[in-house]
């Protein structure tokens, strides 16, 4: 699963300045994309036949000290309306807006299964919470209450003891991306761990379409996924890709705020 929802709330953070542009070559190696509403209807085109999973929550951006502060932004019925295969829910566990949140992902469980649409839920911490991004205890109390709630599918990220997470979370785990990682090795050697430790995919962005050469990445990734490959197989075919086809090229100029803001989620 390709994520590109970050404009969400970070608006258009770089690599995602134009989305269509972004997408294009990394689609035929995309088994689904996760994505807000807008992002679908203006820049994949209408012959993707990949899952798509709609971005359901909303309304926080980067200059929020509290980015728990959601509402949900999109019924069942319009995103099967788009062609939806699922919808994404994020939930904050811990933090103020927990409560608020929650109920989000209890309401949007209760109108997709009036439609037979699956619910993806994401696990969220935002600023004030970033250590709990690698806590084996949190990840899986926050799994569990998406489970317990009726979660068809949770998002979260890749930690110590991951498969102990697994194992108490009853439902399918896909591994979050999370921030930019240094090398492609480290890209894959996280994709490769989660695999092997229970994830069933892995839903990936940044370390998608903000590195040199995404359109290599993403097939590294893939193998891994679908075909079982090594971290050291997966590295050998990025490594052979990463040619000037591949580059990625900049179109605008990042400024410094922006970028450490960005780094911060």
């Amino acid at each position: 699963m390709l994520a590109i929802d970050h404009g969400y709330f970070m608006g258009p953070t770089r690599g995602l300045e134009r989305p269509s542009r972004t997408l294009a070559p990394l689609l035929p190696y995309t088994d689904s994309v996760m994505l807000s509403p807008g992002i679908l209807s203006t820049s994949v085109p209408p012959d993707f036949a990949g899952g798509k999973v709609l971005r359901a929550s909303g309304g926080n951006s980067i200059l929020d000290e509290d980015l728990s502060n959601e509402r949900l932004i999109l019924s069942a019925k319009q995103a099967i309306a788009m062609n939806a295969s699922a919808v994404a829910i994020s939930i904050y566990v811990g933090a103020e807006h927990q409560h608020q949140t929650l109920m989000n992902l209890a309401d949007a469980i209760r109108d997709a299964g009036d439609h037979g649409l699956p619910v993806l839920r994401v696990t969220a911490v935002g600023k004030a919470m970033q250590e709990k991004a690698t806590d084996k205890r949190f990840l899986a109390l926050s799994c569990r209450i998406a489970a317990e709630f009726g979660a068809d599918l949770v998002k979260t990220y890749y930690c110590d003891g991951f498969e102990e997470v697994v194992a108490k979370t009853p439902v399918p785990i896909v591994i979050a991306g999370g921030r930019k990682l240094d090398t492609y090795e480290d890209i894959l050697r996280l994709c490769h761990n989660a695999i092997e430790r229970g994830a069933v995919g892995v839903d990936m962005g940044r370390n998608i379409w903000q590195s040199a050469h995404p359109a290599a990445i993403i097939q590294g990734v893939r193998g891994i996924v679908h075909d079982g490959l090594s971290v050291a197989e997966a590295l050998e075919l990025v490594e052979a890709l990463a040619t000037g086809a591949t580059q990625r090229q900049e179109l605008f100029t990042s400024h410094p705020d922006d970028e450490r803001v960005q780094q911060a989620h």
